[in-house]
């Protein structure tokens, strides 16, 4: 049976329109994870000056064979106890892992090899990260996703961010053009996934009003498919999960073999194409010595910004900083098709580059950016930052001697990450001197 998530639907609409339901709950979410402003410190971005990664040389590779399959569940993670039995990477061993390949659209791939200063500026995190608390799964009995169907909430700040990569992930924008998601979704650890020399992210957007041609009367263009609308294919299922029911949307009058929705107020994806792919060679096989799970993020540029409104990186030292120690993340899981689906839960435990969390998900998800909401120093100001990337449901290896118990992981943003993320976004070390 597939574990990704253990969820029951038992959720059940009642008299009240799903629209009023919805903001209800955003709202009350909203609230809820707002702390008090008394405690400034503790709710305030803190401040960090990261560690500089800079290229030292890049050489061609020949191109890939992109033959990998997608996994849908990872297995052999070192978990925290693991992770304490194994010795501190040197210098050398971060410039290792660090350095990283590049995918172009043209299928050509480079390696390039970086250098690490300033990594004794890095602050140091807790060791007491570990709760000690093993949590069952009873958490998973009563599925808590929002689907955001609505475009009032999908197509708007900071649901909008949220992005859809065509391997079949989750992703998050960083920036006007480029997305955070796993590297799992586009690197087994051997080879490239088949798919990636033609990948694709989409966007959520609303439908144009418009008619054929962008001169309509904005009336009544029923059902009429313009020839760009191929761009929508992200939404090929018009099926929505709802609680434990299933609602099938209307046609416009004509079958469609596509099933693109046609729901007034559902908004499609607008794709765009992926100018060059970037990986840590610490997430590839034989690299970092069964550490490969910490290193499960990519970057991917866009060859053109979808001119939505992106979220910045963020790094928080500790669990223990966290508004109730709460996170959270949304993404496109495949068994609510064509609909974002927002969640939130606390974290139970932590290590240096993971967080292991309950969060209920479902394949798909993976590659959504973790977020939280803190005040910016110095300001009233709240802000949301991406602090990680959701890795997905994996088998953790708890003690080092091959016992695994199954968790929900997020790989954590660390200052080594954020300058290593930085800098493939800016291409410029200097634009990534503070966190």
């Amino acid at each position: 049976m597939f574990l990704f998530s253990r969820v029951r639907s038992r959720l059940k609409m009642g008299p009240i329109p799903l629209r009023v339901l919805l903001l209800m709950m955003v709202l009350a979410v909203v609230v809820a994870a707002e702390p008090v402003s008394t405690a400034d410190d503790q709710y305030t971005w803190p401040q960090w000056k990261v560690p500089q990664v800079k290229n030292r040389r890049t050489v061609p590779l020949s191109s890939p064979s992109f033959s990998a399959q997608h996994q849908p569940e990872l297995g052999g993670t070192c978990g925290i106890e693991c992770q304490r039995r194994i010795p501190s990477p040197s210098l050398d061993d971060l410039e290792k892992i660090l350095s990283y390949e590049t995918v172009y659209e043209n299928g050509t791939r480079t390696y390039t090899v970086v250098s690490v200063q300033g990594i004794n500026e890095e602050p140091i995190w807790s060791t007491n990260v570990s709760s000690r608390s093993r949590h069952k799964r009873e958490v998973y009995g009563t599925d808590t996703r929002f689907t955001i169907a609505d475009k009032q909430f999908s197509t708007k700040y900071p649901f909008s961010t949220s992005v859809k990569i065509s391997t079949g992930c989750s992703g998050v924008l960083v920036s006007p053009k480029h997305v955070l998601t796993a590297a799992h979704c586009i690197h087994d650890g051997k080879d490239y996934l088949d798919g990636v020399q033609k990948l694709r992210v989409g966007v959520l957007r609303e439908k144009s009003k418009r008619g054929k041609g962008g001169k309509g009367r904005g009336g009544r263009a029923k059902g009429r498919k313009r020839k760009g609308d191929k761009a929508k294919e992200g939404v090929e299922k018009n099926e929505e999960t709802q609680g434990t029911g299933e609602r099938r949307g209307r046609g416009a009058g004509r079958k469609s073999r596509s099933r693109r929705s046609v729901e007034p107020n559902k908004p499609s994806f607008r794709w765009s194409r992926v100018k060059k792919t970037q990986v840590p060679k610490g997430w590839f096989k034989g690299v970092s010595d069964g550490l490969a799970a910490d290193f499960d993020y990519a970057v991917l540029e866009l060859k053109k910004a979808p001119k939505m409104r992106h979220m910045d990186l963020g790094v928080i030292p500790s669990v223990k900083k966290l508004p109730a120690g709460r996170i959270h993340f949304s993404g496109f899981d495949d068994d609510r098709p064509g609909n974002l689906v927002y969640r939130f839960c606390s974290v139970s435990e932590e290590s240096k580059d993971l967080l292991y969390q309950y969060c209920d998900a479902k394949p798909g998800s993976s590659g959504s950016g973790i977020y939280i909401r803190l005040k910016e120093p110095g300001k009233r100001r709240w802000k949301r930052k991406v602090i990680g990337v959701f890795s997905g449901h994996q088998w953790v290896d708890v003690d080092g001697d091959g016992v695994q118990q199954d968790y929900n992981v997020a790989v954590r943003i660390t200052p080594l990450k954020y300058a290593q993320i930085c800098y493939w976004i800016h291409g410029d070390s200097k634009e990534c001197q503070v966190a």
